[in-house]
């Protein structure tokens, strides 16, 4: 090899050079992936896709994420940004758990930037078993177990997937069927509506 021949690129681990920009990658890495499921669905996104959407090379994407199923819990929690949210949900009085909660969910599918990946998120579970796994173990242990657990109420999972239960319903009809007149409705009369019901599930003894 010739001093100006490019040394081979190794696979698995990240060369020093995009380690060192590894926030930054891993950013791009995330928007691309949501992208990606978004436009192609669950089945045709692909690694490789990923990767070229964000400009690496599929070895970093492995690199940060490991497999499809986990660059796919990624980009769902991208969308929901738990670690921004809960504490809100939870910080403030007990009574108003069930209006915090139906409020933020209705915001996140609200917002034209996260609709659009969380509807390819939602028509994926249907069709995808490992799709539906993601997503089923990232709304109800990521985001209400935690909820309920802080609330020491007895039977915490069981009350997660009822509020689970609810609030998919609502985004299925709502967003994906469009069934009327639930889905023209003012978001606030949804919320009005449903968190008296998120309180029972996740509060009442």
């Amino acid at each position: 090899m010739t001093e100006d021949a490019p040394a081979p690129r190794r696979r698995g681990r990240p060369p020093r050079q995009d380690a060192a920009d590894g926030p930054d990658a891993r950013t791009r890495i995330l928007r691309a992936a949501r992208t990606e499921f978004a436009d192609r669905g669950y089945d045709n996104t692909s690694i490789r896709g990923i990767a070229k959407a964000a400009g690496v090379d599929a070895a970093l994407v492995h690199h940060y994420f490991g497999t499809k199923d986990e660059v796919f819990a990624a980009a769902v929690e991208l969308s929901f940004e738990p670690a921004l949210v809960i504490p809100t949900i939870l910080g403030g009085p007990p009574e108003g758990l069930g209006e915090r909660l139906a409020r933020y969910f209705l915001s996140v599918w609200e917002n034209p930037a996260t609709r659009a990946p969380l509807l390819a998120i939602l028509r994926s579970a249907l069709t995808h078993e490992a799709a539906a796994k993601v997503l089923r173990g990232f709304v109800l242990r990521r985001l209400l177990e935690r909820i309920a657990a802080d609330l020491h109420v007895p039977d915490a999972t069981f009350r997660a997937e009822l509020a689970a239960s609810h609030m998919i319903g609502i985004a299925m009809l709502r967003y994906v069927i469009r069934a009327e007149p639930l889905a023209s409705a003012d978001p606030e009369d949804i919320v009005a509506m449903v968190a008296p019901t998120l309180q029972r599930y996740l509060t009442e003894s």
